[in-house]
């Protein structure tokens, strides 16, 4: 009975014996869609599914049942982007052969031209590889397509991201025309619909429903750190999980490194998976990290493509990732094969938009959590070391040192001293909370999903809204319910609302994109609105005690009336025309004796005040009278020029002229005469 579904989607016995020993037992959604289309119907097939969804089984599957074991010749086509799905994907295809006599090939970049064209020369029936090398194998014409009758494209959208389109497009004209198309994409972007239109015929549309685009056995958080602090929060998130098995996913090769090598300095057990590390070493670490040898793998987004793990219990973003798309393909990798699975994603307080405008898109709800505290990741790591104690007591592993003990304890020590000391020995400082830093709490906010927020909007009764228009207007521009929004205050030019913590990140990210040059629409209220002077402090600035600080608008209703009412008029200003000293302009005597704070005398000389007894002359305003002066033509009484005294302009004038022309003039000898005479003058006209 447990192969009863998969029977009824029309696998033979000898494809259910094959999933039987795999140890399946029912049908993913996306295998009960398309299995029975392919099996059954001519129409090409676009499927929308992310990556560990069943999609391999959904193509592989039927192309067991469908293709002749006895041809020899290429008859199906699978296209992967990455050298790692490919070997993933012809791995798991060839696991559904049962008795059939299928070649499965991959064929990959790094992989050596001679290995790859024996196994076609030998007959492969199914060739699974990346554009790049299935492109040269085809210019190199060891590769012929003239039997194939399907092609696959698997994770299609990566691989146009990957700039792979110009390939798969001339891999695609050189197959026959008469096949069966299969494009399988986590997400539909455009590129995807054109290359639809122009190489698919009529075709199925498979389409998983909007809230099964992220697994619901995936529990989806985040955490909010400085990125100073991200790699001690990712220490402690691997320290409290007593079975950690995941991915990190970093968005650089230096910083995949790093992280790696920093994990391995801290005896965790990491590798690190990037673009430079050759297909040898890749191979090797996929291994390794499948044999769970390797309990932590440091990658990028393109070199974990080809890593298919069912039991994967954590994928950790350590940057927010670029797109919703990247972050369904990352997460898609835990919460498989019915297992529970964690997804967490480290970002500073300016990317918390980001992050929501990305769980909006892929339709998730990801949790704010607080990082665990140095004594919670002690008191998990003391009660594993007890369990593990317990479990080797139960299993009796600890009998080729009991000799030992009885030695310690014939010594005079107790069992309680020798029991501490080997932990001391073992563990050293590890469970010391001195060997572990601080998390500051970041201050960006300090409110998590539940939490309220105060804002300020722009509008108010000048502007022609109430409470009831104010609230739709929010509702259609801000995309939230106007249930959401409460105590609404609505003044002459500006208005107060009260929303849920993510409909407050979504107004501010949709006005802010709006203003267009001018301050946003809406912002984030301050301390000084009515209602934030009590509780805690949140990244809104309402809900917080005190005075400080506050928008010039964001006044509550009383003083923002006083500022308005209470000031007196112009003309009501106080005159200073009242019992006011007259100036006086006569000066004091500085001058005689001084006597300093140490009884010591000094003198100053005295300043003579201005005399009132009229001995100053007053002043008196003179005219001036311009006068003009008439040229005169004799030069008689002209005073002499007086010469300036300069010895070098007197040595010039002193020294004899110089025929400069003479002095230029050159002697020409008598063999420049002698050659001279042989032309004429036109002959040296040039």
């Amino acid at each position: 009975m447990e192969m009863e579904k998969f029977r009824a989607l029309g696998l033979s016995e000898n494809v259910l014996n094959a999933l039987a020993k795999k140890g399946w037992e029912q049908p993913s959604p996306i295998q009960e869609k398309t299995i029975p289309l392919l099996l059954s119907g001519l129409k090409d097939i676009v499927g929308q599914a992310q990556t560990g969804t069943g999609k391999t089984a959904a193509f592989g599957l039927p192309l067991i049942e469908k293709l002749d074991d006895n041809n020899k010749n290429v008859q199906a086509l699978v296209l992967c982007p990455t050298r790692e799905l490919a070997i993933q994907v012809g791995e798991e295809i060839n696991s559904y052969k049962g008795d059939k006599k299928f070649n499965v090939l991959p064929v990959y970049g790094g992989q050596s031209y001679q290995i790859q064209e024996r196994g076609l020369k030998r007959g492969s029936q199914i060739v699974v590889g990346t554009p790049g090398r299935i492109r040269d194998l085809i210019d190199k014409k060891t590769l012929k397509l003239d039997h194939v009758t399907h092609v696959v494209l698997d994770e299609a959208d990566e691989m146009l991201n990957m700039g792979f389109e110009e390939e798969v497009r001339e891999i695609l004209k050189a197959i026959p025309e008469e096949r069966r198309m299969l494009l399988f994409s986590a997400t539909m972007p455009a590129q995807i619909l054109r290359l639809a239109k122009n190489f698919m015929k009529e075709y199925d549309l498979v389409e998983m429903k909007s809230e099964q685009t992220t697994s619901s056995l995936t529990e989806q958080i985040y955490f909010e750190v400085r990125p100073s602090e991200r790699f001690e929060a990712l220490c402690r998130i691997i320290d409290i999980e007593p079975e950690f098995y995941g991915i990190v996913f970093c968005r650089t090769k230096i910083e995949t490194d790093n992280v790696a090598h920093q994990l391995n300095d801290r005896s965790y057990e990491a590798e690190a998976m990037h673009g430079d590390i050759s297909q040898n070493q890749r191979e090797l670490i996929i291994k390794k990290f499948k044999a769970k040898k390797v309990t932590i793998l440091v990658a990028t987004d393109v070199a974990a493509r080809g890593i298919d793990v069912n039991d994967l219990t954590h994928v950790i973003n350590y940057n927010l990732p670029q797109d919703p798309e990247a972050y369904v393909h990352r997460i898609g990798r835990t919460g498989r094969a019915g297992k529970q699975g964690t997804a967490i994603t480290f970002i500073s307080p300016n990317e918390l938009r980001e992050l929501l405008f990305i769980q909006k898109i892929a339709r998730a709800t990801i949790k704010k959590e607080k990082v665990p505290t140095v004594k919670d990741v002690i008191e998990i790591r003391r009660t594993k070391i007890k369990t593990d104690i317990r479990e080797m007591i139960d299993t009796g592993e600890y009998q080729e040192f009991v000799t030992m003990a009885h030695e310690l304890i014939d010594e005079g020590q107790t069992a309680e001293r020798v029991v501490a000391a080997l932990l001391k020995y073992t563990f050293k400082d590890e469970l010391k909370e001195e060997a572990y830093r601080e998390i500051s709490e970041s201050r960006g906010s300090s409110v998590d999903s539940k939490g309220t927020a105060r804002l300020f909007v722009a509008l108010g009764r000048e502007q022609g809204y109430s409470p009831g228009t104010l609230a739709k207007f929010l509702e259609d521009e801000g995309n939230i319910k106007q249930s959401t929004i409460k105590d609404i205050k609505v003044f002459d030019k500006f208005s107060f609302i009260s929303v849920m913590f993510q409909e407050a990140e979504q107004l501010l990210a949709v006005f802010a994109k709006n203003k267009e040059g001018r301050k946003p629409l809406i912002t984030k209220a301050k301390d000084r609105d009515s209602n934030s002077s009590s509780g805690g402090g949140n990244r809104f600035g309402g809900d917080r005690g005190g005075d400080r600080g506050g928008h010039r608008n964001n006044l509550n209703d009383e003083s923002r009336e006083k500022s308005f009412t209470d000031k007196k008029p112009y003309a009501e200003k106080k005159s200073f025309s009242g019992d006011r000293k007259p100036f006086s302009s006569e000066k004091k005597s500085y001058g005689g004796e001084r006597t300093s704070a140490d009884g010591k005398k000094s003198f100053s000389r005295e300043r003579k005040p201005i005399s009132d007894t009229g001995d100053s002359k007053p002043y008196e305003k003179q005219d001036y009278i311009k006068k003009d002066f008439a040229k005169s033509d004799s030069t008689s009484d002209a005073k002499p020029v007086r010469k300036r005294d300069n010895k070098l302009t007197d040595y010039l004038e002193k020294k004899p002229a110089v025929d400069t022309k003479a002095s230029k003039k050159k002697t020409n000898t008598p063999e420049l005469e002698n050659f001279m005479k042989k032309f004429s003058d036109d002959d040296l006209s040039w």
